[in-house]
């Protein structure tokens, strides 16, 4: 029998709901829980094993007064992010470009782009590792080979960012598809309307490619300064954030600090203050993207 409100039976909505619960008690469980718990944890000082007792904000004060490697942290993770974000973009919308071009063998290439992104994160971490060695990686023999000065990549306090913001560029496949995605969209009417009046390539690229992508390019960016906020792998596998701290990331630093010196609720307090930084430069980056931005409809 059916209501006339809705002109949906009763039985239809039991098994709406039933269906309903596994997601919402995934959400409940698996995500709502878990983040008001470590905000609890965060006004805490809690170490495993141990009764926790509440400190109010003295986490929070700890972290901005008297936590020296915090900065160091926070420091090695933007210099990471303001390198690796541009390069990714720019090296993934670049490909992108090439694998947009209607040459032979074109799948085979697509593929072999997008390869190092489908393999484990840390079977990429110690492969990179190889190619690092200053002894007999990859990277010294190639420029031993041309007779150029070899480097201590990252086991040197001065290059081990940039030697980590140069291995970033390696998984870029997902961005690369994405921006594909977004080039083949273009309409190819605007294409045509600059060579009729008289337009070239670079025309064509910044008045009409660079415009119709800047949506695609926001989300990638967005999604990249989320990315590279969280490195963890790189530092947990490659250098366990040395030299001197120079690659102490700040979600290793925030591991080190919850599973290696058991504070829970400092690290959580870490985690939290992560949390603010990561949507406070997402809601830069949005509030810039009115001015930038560019979609079909005239709309910003």
């Amino acid at each position: 029998m059916r209501t006339k409100s809705s002109g949906i039976s009763r039985m239809e909505r039991k098994w709406g709901i039933i269906f309903a619960l596994p997601p919402i008690l995934g959400l409940l469980c698996f995500t709502l829980y878990p983040v008001a718990a470590s905000f609890f944890y965060s006004l805490t000082d809690w170490s495993i094993g141990n009764d926790w007792q509440m400190v109010g904000m003295d986490n929070y004060k700890t972290i901005f007064t008297g936590d020296p490697l915090f900065r160091k942290a926070l420091y090695a993770t933007t210099y990471y992010a303001l390198g690796s974000v541009p390069i990714g973009l720019v090296v993934a919308f670049a490909v992108a470009m090439l694998l947009n071009q209607k040459v032979k063998g074109l799948s085979i290439f697509r593929t072999i782009f997008y390869l190092p992104t489908i393999v484990p994160s840390i079977a990429n971490t110690i492969l990179w590792l190889w190619i690092f060695n200053p002894d007999f990686g990859l990277l010294n023999s190639m420029l031993k080979s041309v007779g150029l000065p070899t480097s201590q990549w990252v086991y040197n306090e001065s290059t081990a960012i940039p030697s980590l913001i140069m291995m970033s560029s390696w998984g870029v496949g997902n961005t690369i598809l994405i921006f594909l995605a977004g080039l083949q969209g273009v309409p190819a009417h605007l294409y045509e309307a600059v060579e009729v009046d008289g337009g070239n390539r670079w025309h064509k690229f910044w008045h009409i490619t660079i415009p119709c992508m800047t949506p695609t390019i926001f989300f990638n960016l967005v999604m990249a300064l989320i990315g590279t906020f969280q490195a963890f792998n790189q530092a947990y596998v490659m250098t366990e954030g040395g030299p001197n701290n120079s690659t102490l990331f700040y979600v290793y630093y925030l591991y080190r600090k919850a599973f290696t010196e058991s504070k829970i609720g400092y690290a959580s307090a870490l985690a939290w203050v992560l949390f603010i930084i990561i949507m406070a430069l997402t809601l830069i980056v949005f509030k810039s993207s009115k001015r930038w931005v560019h979609y079909e409809e005239g709309g910003r």
